[in-house]
């Protein structure tokens, strides 16, 4: 009885014991979706995007969404990307100093005009004029509704590193995937020196420094080989790590990446700011495989596909049975002085042997 009793107190006990925790509020509001239909890329200009840039991205067409709140109706642009590393592209590159991030949000930047998304290799706009009639609550509700808070851990790590946060201009940040881009955020540096034809992916910003600003820029490519012919290249056209004034160029290479500064005060400042980069190599020789399917569905996987081969192998057999016998019979009847035709009781066999 005793036992029974402590059985039947424990759950009660253990419920007392947990601790109340705050629970997000997302405002509600009742959105729904009442219109979509595929638009060309060179219309993204309506909405204010560059079409040579959303082509250079990956992006090969539009969807234009209309939401509806009670009487109010909204438009979204949904950008399809190649993928997540692309769609975060697209958002630094429109995203502008005078945007601020949605307040507990990721990857979600806005103003008074629209607001700007990325989530999985999707970019998303939210059209949103100064004359809007939608609160902020119902309009954040919106941004809940059509993209969620933030993107999933697996998305996220798909990503690139941001750049170093100390002295980062806000709103700086870009991701370049291409010379267009890279032209339009620089148009004073010779981008054709990077070598985008050759895997390149640039990571910048503008920092604050004593003066001014400078502008800081992570370079990745496929190989050290590649960073090694194209740190050279920059080297010798643009002469770094040379005093030529207010236009002078630093730079380093750390394995597969180069680092540069533009228009840096002194060798000092620009060596304070590429000492921020930190790079890492390892070697792992038994990197453990993480399947999608669990065990048991992988064994079930595997004896269907033993199962399909099996089947296949019969049908083969099969099928080259019945060609063998119609090839036969067409044999005799078409061709019946060929020794492939006749029948095996019409032929003789002579053993020539002589007593």
């Amino acid at each position: 009885m005793w036992l029974v009793a402590v059985l039947a107190a424990l759950p009660f006990h253990c419920s007392a014991q947990e601790k109340p925790f705050p629970m997000p509020v997302i405002p509600a509001a009742d959105w729904r979706q009442v219109n979509s239909h595929s638009l060309p890329v060179s219309e993204v200009s309506q909405y204010g995007g560059d079409p040579a840039v959303e082509q250079e991205y990956g992006v090969k067409a539009l969807e234009l969404r209309t939401y509806q709140l009670d009487k109010t109706e909204t438009q979204v642009v949904v950008e399809p990307a190649p993928d997540a590393t692309s769609a975060y592209g697209l958002l630094t590159f429109y995203q502008t100093p005078a945007m601020a991030p949605m307040k507990d949000m990721q990857l979600a930047v806005g103003d008074a005009n629209q607001t700007l998304m990325a989530r999985g290799d999707k970019f998303i706009r939210f059209l949103r004029g100064n004359n809007s009639s939608v609160s902020e609550n119902d309009f954040r509700a919106l941004l809940v509704f059509v993209g969620g808070t933030k993107p999933s851990l697996t998305e996220l790590r798909e990503l690139p590193p941001p750049m170093p946060p100390k002295d980062l201009v806000a709103g700086s940040e870009k991701y370049l995937l291409g010379p267009v881009a890279a032209q339009r955020v620089l148009p004073l540096f010779r981008t054709d020196l990077l070598g985008f034809q050759q895997g390149a992916e640039i990571q910048l910003g503008q920092y604050r420094t004593g003066q001014g600003t400078s502008t800081l820029m992570s370079i990745s490519y496929p190989t050290p080989q590649i960073a090694r012919v194209r740190f050279g290249a920059l080297t010798d056209i643009l002469g770094l790590n040379r005093e030529q004034g207010a236009n002078s160029l630093y730079g380093r290479r750390r394995g597969s990446y180069v680092f540069l500064v533009l228009n840096a005060e002194n060798t000092e400042t620009a060596s304070a700011m590429l000492d921020q980069f930190q790079i890492a190599e390892g070697v792992s020789w038994d990197q453990r495989y993480s399947p999608q399917r669990t065990f048991t569905l992988q064994l079930i996987y595997m004896i269907l596909s033993i199962l399909l081969l099996t089947a296949i192998l019969i049908a083969a057999c099969v099928v080259a049975g019945v060609l063998f016998f119609v090839s036969r019979r067409v044999a005799a009847k078409f061709f019946p002085n060929s020794q492939w035709g006749r029948p095996d009781e019409d032929q003789l066999i002579r053993l020539n042997l002589k007593t």
